[in-house]
């Protein structure tokens, strides 16, 4: 670099610096100024000689971490000079956890080593490595709840910031985002992050999708921002007229929960009808903001009509990241539906900063701290290491983004659960003991199924019995990760303990037949059995579904071994002759797709989960058992393939698909009308190379829906196909299930 470029990113530094202290949410003393100085100093020492991949120097990262922590997060100064430290540790030898402490205090020190610790992750390839990070990362919440909240923003900054990386890392780090930190920014209320973390993840891992909704979005911009002020006109007078302080702000909605929407109702980008929604922001004492609150919600449904299943009062109660806000969805101008958001200024601020806020406005509140709940039910799953860390990582999910419901104890007090949980959940999040004990369960003072979804309001008792244990079934009747663990844990302590008594009785067994109990004796009865573990052989001898005569039937299998071999050499077929071979058969068996960068031809399996045909973008998953499976880049699993094993990911492309057909379903629905069944069976008869296997048709009330099996040879076949049956009259839908 020449003195003038050294001296144009010098002056660039010092400008991010200012602009760090200039935008913090929180007033800085001069204490605090001088802490950030500090930090600063020594950060810039640090990665004096390194570069980012994108050329600019290294220092620019820490700082934008710093700027995410303590603009868009809020936290105080201990927080952004742990944030410009983060690297320092990790990426320095002049720099120990102990020179941090004696410079900058016990509490930087924890959080920097924390941080540090996240990082320094062993690379063992038997174990996912990102789950067993995400395991090391919530251990950190045992040190200092911030570790995880500046590792987010670390996150964030690398997210906004992958264009120079290879497109390989791209994908594993914004699949990391998406399976990971997105939900967790979630869980700790830091909502406008997770956003951004969702849009970015969408970014590099479907950008074909990312990019067509975010074009679409700006094509519509003027017509939304046209659209909002028609709705504003419309209330603002009202408001007035009451003396309220407010401020009214459209928000499109964000282009992943678009495209999720998209998935869900199977409907196009135009379809969606919520894409943005309108926040009502209103100055209040803290003693005056529910009042307020529904008097705007009065005014607003005077002028528009409510949707009565529509509407969310988190202000009464509030969710268990801290989130308050009263949600209401009414139909607009035009006669669209249009989501407005009525918030406090603290209410909002709480929702754009999370546990920054919350923490803020904490003398103002007396409830518990949210966050403080969370962590301390965190502790009790990560007490549980039988686990593996992939399985931890999505029993924890489980309910990360679960919407809640609010139930009362015989005695009156308020428990909030995930969602869909049932009076199992409920018992299992009062205690493990009772959870265990539970016989039965009264719902509103009736008797109830445990498999009973409960509803917000409803009143739950449980009854226990000394003489109740779990059993598999209970598997079935909940939803929260906690039950789940908790019951997965004690039925392998019960099967543990009947596979210990199965041991005995199977080694008595196998005397009696000569037989000595072995490894090799063992491994050959898991095999014969079609079993997967000696755990597996044991239990089933000890409940008695591996009985006597079965394990004689083992026994003589054993002697009769060498003669089936030798039967097995005798019968089999001579090798076929070179001109008995159809060459059309090898290459339809092998020239379809194509592996890694050399594009290799290699054996594969098409995954069950997404049925990829040709023409979809795949990639190859390398199996322990099953060698590679061949998986949709949008199939539901893969992005938790490609965050958790991406050391086992192998590019794919599909290279000729002419000689193979493929088994799909399309499912139709549209308005019943005489002869449609025999216009869509033309249809698809008058299609080349596809051909029908099964079919499927309902009608009801005017309204018809089906469901047809094809065989076809590619997606192009398909897509032919698919536009010919929606030009059939009455068919409204047509899609690839």
């Amino acid at each position: 670099m020449t003195d003038l470029q050294i001296e144009e990113e010098n002056a660039a530094i010092t400008n991010a610096y200012r602009e760090l202290l200039r935008v913090s949410y929180l007033t800085l003393s001069d204490d605090d100024k001088k802490l950030i100085r500090s930090a600063f100093e020594v950060a810039v020492d640090a990665h004096k000689e390194q570069r980012r991949k994108s050329g600019e120097a290294y220092i620019f990262h820490p700082i934008a971490v710093a700027k995410i922590v303590a603009q868009e997060i809020g936290l105080d100064a201990t927080s952004i000079a742990a944030a410009l430290l983060h690297d320092v540790v990790e990426d320095n030898e002049d720099y120990s956890i102990n020179d941090i402490e004696q410079l900058f205090g016990e509490t930087v020190a924890r959080i920097v080593d924390g941080l540090t610790k996240i990082s320094s992750l062993k690379k063992d390839k038997d174990v996912s490595l990102q789950a067993e990070n995400f395991r090391k990362m919530l251990l950190t919440l045992n040190d200092d709840v911030r570790v995880i909240i500046i590792k987010i923003a670390d996150r964030l900054h690398n997210m906004q910031t992958m264009d120079s990386m290879r497109p390989d890392k791209q994908v594993k780090i914004a699949s990391e985002t998406l399976y990971i930190y997105a939900p967790l920014a979630h869980r700790i209320g830091l909502y406008n992050i997770k956003t951004q973390l969702e849009d970015l993840g969408l970014k590099y891992t479907e950008p074909e999708i990312y990019n067509d909704i975010q074009s679409k979005l700006q094509d519509s911009k003027e017509e939304q921002d046209a659209y909002i002020k028609d709705f504003n006109k419309v209330i603002q007078t009202s408001l007035d007229r009451e003396g309220l302080e407010y401020a009214i702000k459209g928000r499109p909605k964000s282009i992943f929960s678009i495209k999720r929407k998209m998935a869900k109702q199977g409907v196009s980008f135009e379809e969606v009808y919520d894409k943005f929604a309108v926040r009502i922001i209103y100055k209040s004492d803290p003693k005056d903001e529910k009042f307020l609150a529904w008097k705007i919600y009065s005014i607003v449904t005077d002028h528009f009509i409510p949707n009565p299943i529509r509407l969310r009062d988190w202000i009464t109660s509030p969710k268990s990241t801290g989130y308050e806000a009263l949600h209401i969805t009414v139909m607009g101008p035009k006669g669209r539906w249009v989501e407005v958001q009525v918030r406090s200024e603290r209410m909002n601020e709480i929702a754009e900063k999370g546990y920054a806020a919350h923490y803020k406005y904490k003398n103002q509140d007396d409830k518990e701290d949210s966050l403080d709940m969370w962590v301390s039910r965190l502790q009790e799953a990560l007490e549980n290491h039988s686990t593996n860390a992939v399985d931890f990582v999505e029993q924890f999910k489980l309910n990360l983004y679960s919407k809640e419901i609010f139930v009362f104890t015989p005695q009156g007090d308020l428990k909030s659960l995930p969602k869909g949980a049932t009076p199992l959940d409920f018992s299992f999040s009062i205690h493990t003991q009772i959870g265990m004990k539970t016989r039965g369960a009264k719902v509103n003072g009736k008797l109830v199924p445990l498999s009973t979804e409960l509803k917000s309001g409803d009143q739950v008792e449980i009854i226990t019995s000394e003489n109740s244990k779990p059993n598999p079934n209970w598997l079935n009747y909940v939803s929260t990760s906690r039950a789940k663990s908790k019951i997965k844990s004690l039925l392998k302590e019960e099967k543990k303990g009947i596979a210990e008594d199965g041991k005995e009785i199977l080694r008595r067994k196998l005397k009696q037949l000569k037989i000595t109990i072995n490894e090799k004796s063992i491994n050959e009865m898991v095999i014969h059995f079609k079993l997967k573990t000696s755990l597996d052989l044991f239990y089933r001898v000890g409940i008695g579904t591996i009985d006597s005569p079965a394990i004689k039937g083992y026994a003589a299998s054993r002697s009769n071994a060498l003669m089936s071999y030798l039967k097995s050499k005798i019968s089999r077929k001579s090798p076929a002759k070179n001109e008995d071979i159809n060459k059309d058969e090898v290459t339809d068996s092998y020239d379809l797709l194509v592996f890694g960068k050399e594009e290799e031809r290699l054996d594969y399996k098409l995954s069950t989960c997404c049925t990829p045909i040709p023409g979809d973008s795949v990639f190859g998953f390398i199996t322990i058992n099953e060698g590679i499976k061949v998986h949709k880049k949008d199939c539901p699993n893969a992005v938790s393939l490609q965050s958790n094993y991406a050391y086992r990911i192998i590019t794919a492309k599909w290279i000729d698909s002419s000689q193979q057909e493929f088994p799909i379903q399309i499912k139709l629905s549209g308005i019943d009308n005489v002869g449609l069944i025999n216009d869509v069976t033309r249809v698809i008869s008058s299609n080349m190379h596809v051909n029908m296997n099964g079919l499927t048709f309902q009608s009801e009330d005017g309204i018809f829906t089906g469901k047809i099996n094809l065989i076809i040879k590619n997606k192009n076949h398909l897509k032919k196909l698919i536009v010919n049956l929606k030009k059939i009259n009455g068919i409204d839908k047509v899609d690839r299930v």
